[in-house]
């Protein structure tokens, strides 16, 4: 072998090394109290590129089992979600739980379903899976292609109306189900051992917050879970050590202004499309993917507010 075969072999293998590294690091958990792992989402819509990873996802460990708190955005996803459980602990997954009905955070369901597990969700998770489901699925295969393969929904079997207790093992979570906000089925996930709240897209930070509910709604649920006065939370798209409660004031003060000025365009008589055009303009360069969703945020509010008495 020549000098310069032999460098060209050297660098071959050096970036294969890489490209494994990089593999084995690309669906990466962090422990952010004892027994709580997250896998950091990318700040993004779906895309071919981050084949749809874009929700923050994770599992909590107690002494019989575990319980998985949203799946991600596809099945390839989930079943990385599962290994790396398996890399954490043996113990079974008994419960996986939606906070929510959107399909960044359920599509990797069907990666849990030989663990027998049970799938938890709001009780009005079902009747949203069933309206938006086809709409869903339509859509991840024409954004990812062949990565959305397998993807499916899997309905919730245990649904919770109000608050529900599920016990891990020396671990108990407390599940609670909110005023129509973000959507009309989100849950919270609160881990009473290490005072850690899962809160799904109740919480955006740095991503601009999604209207899929009331904003409204939203406005007083904050009010009710900044009471509760978490030691760690885990919102559902950015930073995983945003302090608190500092993180969703700031989501609760771009929401308070937004329903501040679609009101006051409602009572000046301005359309919705003059709405949609002028409110909340000087956010653009507050938050990501502003102009993904800031104007259909004006738009849900405008539906919502405009027969407000």
């Amino acid at each position: 072998m020549t000098v310069s075969s032999m460098l060209r072999a050297l660098v071959f293998l050096a970036l294969c090394g890489s490209m494994k590294a990089h593999a084995a690091s690309a669906f990466a958990v962090q422990q952010i109290a004892p027994g709580n792992y997250v896998h950091r989402g990318h700040d993004d819509v779906a895309t071919p590129a981050n084949g749809g990873d874009i929700a923050n996802v994770g599992f909590i460990v107690g002494a019989r089992c575990v319980a998985v708190i949203d799946t991600g955005g596809t099945l390839a996803e989930g079943r990385q979600l599962r290994a790396a459980i398996r890399a954490v602990t043996p113990l079974p997954v008994c419960y996986v739980i939606n906070t929510h009905m959107h399909p960044d955070h359920i599509f990797g369901n069907g990666a849990f379903k030989d663990e027998h597990a049970q799938f938890v969700g709001s009780v009005k998770l079902p009747q949203a899976e069933a309206a938006r489901g086809d709409n869903y699925l339509r859509a991840l295969n024409r954004e990812l292609g062949a990565a959305a393969d397998g993807s499916e929904i899997v309905p919730p079997t245990l649904t919770v109306d109000g608050s529900a207790s599920l016990d891990l093992g020396g671990r108990t979570l407390t599940l609670h189900t909110w005023k129509t906000a973000h959507t009309n089925n989100d849950i919270t996930v609160y881990d009473e051992k290490s005072g850690t709240l899962w809160l799904g897209d109740l919480l955006f930070v740095g991503c601009i917050p999604v209207v899929d509910g009331s904003v409204v709604g939203w406005l007083d649920d904050i009010a009710r879970i900044k009471q509760m006065n978490p030691r760690h939370v885990v919102p559902g798209h950015g930073p995983l050590d945003a302090p608190w409660p500092q993180s969703i004031e700031a989501e609760e003060q771009y929401l308070a202004e937004l329903a501040r000025d679609v009101r006051a365009a409602i009572k000046r008589g301005d359309t919705i499309q003059q709405a949609v055009n002028t409110v909340g303009v000087d956010q653009r360069d507050k938050w990501l993917l502003y102009d993904v969703y800031h104007r259909r945020n004006v738009t849900a509010a405008y539906a919502e507010l405009e027969w407000e008495k």
